[in-house]
């Protein structure tokens, strides 16, 4: 069966007449389900840790929308958890962490060896939706880049400009890398581990690779990536990755041949005509719709959304949005571009 789900098709380099489609973070508030589960769990680490409820609020938008793809519901921050970080979000404001700004704070964290114990109930959570989930619907599993995890660990929060990562890049460059290789390290554990429970694709979130620039990007970005996406298929032949340097402008450019990942997802400001004439060339990309189109829907909602199903047409494509769906989402307005993808 594996053979004939959609997603996985695209992955593997196939041209499709209507692309697969799925959404980051369809698994989300604005979705009335999810918001009763997330009240039910108590907060959102809760949710994350209680596999049967990960795995409820992970199959929702399933049931709702029939998407081609689930993708596992955990966080980025979990795995600095794992390692030893305090961890705890603030109401209306996100994540906090206890920051690792010198060699005094990086002995405390954990070794990598350590990690699985924290995450076992995200396993759990993969190995109950590899069950769960319809037999066309391709499960994904994830982690976050190095370097946006990093950034939070450094700066304790999520910041506009990253700064105190770059200011420790800067000024204490054998610690920064020291970070960078853990996390690295504790990535490819993790991303291994779901692999083994079920996870059928994995995904590698750089949400802030777009603040680094010429050999930072080079080295910071792109190499993590690529060294997570070598060992990931050196243990796992065949598994697919998708890459998601966001922000990432024209170092989207030969991305995929720099990493050996086997999709480059895009981000909604790089232009979709553009993008298929100088990524896709190297193979599959996902995206790129942007999400305020899930708020404001209408005309301009379904023609964004054939324009770029039209651009990507003459190769591999994944329908995805840009960036995550926002709470204050409209749920009919996903359906309309689910519509508009498979000509409904």
């Amino acid at each position: 069966m594996a053979e004939q789900k959609k997603l996985l098709r695209a992955l593997a380099g196939e041209t499709q007449d209507v692309p697969p489609i799925w959404m980051m973070r369809q698994a989300g508030r604005y979705l009335p389900e999810y918001r009763a589960t997330r009240a039910e769990a108590g907060d959102f680490l809760s949710l994350c840790y209680n596999s049967e409820l990960a795995t409820e609020v992970t199959l929702q938008p399933i049931r709702r929308y029939g998407f081609d793809a689930a993708i596992l519901f955990a966080d980025i921050l979990l795995v600095p958890q794992a390692l030893g970080a305090d961890l705890w979000f603030v109401t209306g404001e996100g994540p906090r962490l206890s920051t690792i700004t010198t060699e005094a704070d990086f002995a405390k964290l954990g070794p990598v060896s350590d990690i699985h114990e924290t995450l076992n109930p995200i396993y759990e959570t993969v190995r109950l939706l590899s069950s769960a989930l319809p037999a066309e619907t391709t499960l994904i599993g994830f982690a976050g880049a190095p370097w946006t995890v990093a950034t939070y660990m450094i700066a304790g929060r999520g910041t506009p400009d990253q700064g105190p990562a770059h200011l420790l890049r800067q000024e204490n460059n054998a610690l920064f890398e020291a970070l960078l290789g853990r996390i690295t390290e504790a990535t490819i554990e993790y991303l291994s581990m779901q692999i083994k429970a079920g996870a059928e694709v994995v995904k590698i979130f750089d949400s802030w690779a777009g603040s680094l620039s010429g050999e930072a990007f080079e080295k910071y970005a792109l190499e993590p990536c690529r060294q997570i996406t070598e060992a990931l298929k050196q243990r796992h032949p065949g598994i697919p990755v998708i890459g998601f340097p966001r922000e990432a402008g024209d170092k989207y450019v030969g991305f995929a041949k720099a990493t050996g990942v086997d999709c480059v997802a895009l981000d909604n400001s790089v232009d979709p005509e553009w993008a298929a004439a100088h990524v896709q060339v190297d193979g599959c990309v996902q995206g790129n719709l942007a999400s305020r189109h899930m708020v404001t829907g209408g005309q301009e909602l379904v023609d964004d959304t054939r324009r770029i199903v039209k651009a990507f047409g003459n190769g591999p494509h994944i329908f995805n949005l840009g960036h995550g769906i926002t709470p204050d989402a409209d749920p009919d307005n996903v359906q309309r571009m689910i519509d508009a993808v498979r000509g409904g």
